[in-house]
């Protein structure tokens, strides 16, 4: 089967990489996500993570006990910086030539994000994993996951998510009548309101023309599956009127 997506970039949340526990790095974790990289590498797809770093670090609790908007932000950039070099070593105990760059620049750790050599890079078969989010305070990794791919020309955007495989009309573990999408446009659920990624990404992926696929990180394979072409989880792009099951 012929190879899809060529050119990915993957969201991982931080909560992502904590598993059951919610809070800092499970090793196992990593070990699984580094694994299910390496299966599409395999297949000559390149790679560009976008980490966030909520395992570490929540700003909005802190914002609300008084701490400074900005600075809360920053904080939760370094989380993510930490975030991306674990999942870089995990990555190269599989073998996987990586990168991590951040927009916060810290050349002691990682090197600076600079557009023309995270593709030079991908370009190598290396795995870029952007940290740092935007290197901007109030905005979301969610923002910086849809600028680095218009940035880096990504085919799509793979939002990965704890057990929860696609976007449904509520949440499906507290509504038992929710109803997964299998597609729908960018529109659609900005007007619903519905959980893809916050609006300002969602709408900067719009007016971008990046397509976005919400699906199961816990599933294996599913990274793959996505990038060979299989319908999995839903699908958000243009002239997508919304397609739904019971779920």
């Amino acid at each position: 089967m012929e190879i899809k997506y060529r050119r990915i970039v993957l969201k991982l949340s931080g909560e992502a990489l904590a598993g059951e526990r919610g809070f800092g790095i499970e090793p196992a974790v990593l070990e699984y996500i580094a694994s299910e990289i390496n299966r599409v590498v395999a297949l000559g797809v390149e790679v560009a993570v976008v980490v966030g770093g909520g395992n570490i670090w929540r700003g909005e609790p802190a914002i609300a006990a008084g701490m400074d908007s900005a600075q809360a932000h920053y904080t939760g950039m370094l989380a993510t910086i930490i975030n991306g070099l674990a999942l870089q070593d995990a990555l190269e105990r599989l073998g996987i030539e990586t990168r991590t760059m951040t927009a916060i620049q810290m050349p002691e750790v990682a090197e600076p994000y600079i557009r023309r050599r995270a593709t030079r890079h991908l370009e190598k078969g290396r795995v870029i994993i952007l940290a740092g989010g935007t290197g901007n305070p109030y905005f979301t990794t969610d923002s910086a996951a849809a600028l680095r791919a218009a940035e880096i020309d990504a085919h799509v955007i793979l939002m990965a998510k704890n057990r929860v495989d696609g976007i449904y009309s509520a949440d499906p573990r507290r509504d038992p009548n929710a109803i997964k999408f299998d597609r729908i446009s960018y529109m659609e659920a900005l007007n619903r309101g519905l959980t893809v990624m916050d609006s300002t990404a969602l709408t900067f992926c719009m007016d971008n023309n990046i397509p976005i696929i919400v699906f199961d990180l816990n599933e294996p394979g599913n990274i793959e599956r996505i990038v060979r072409g299989e319908a999995v989880g839903t699908l958000v792009s243009h002239n997508n009127h919304a397609v739904g099951r019971d779920g």
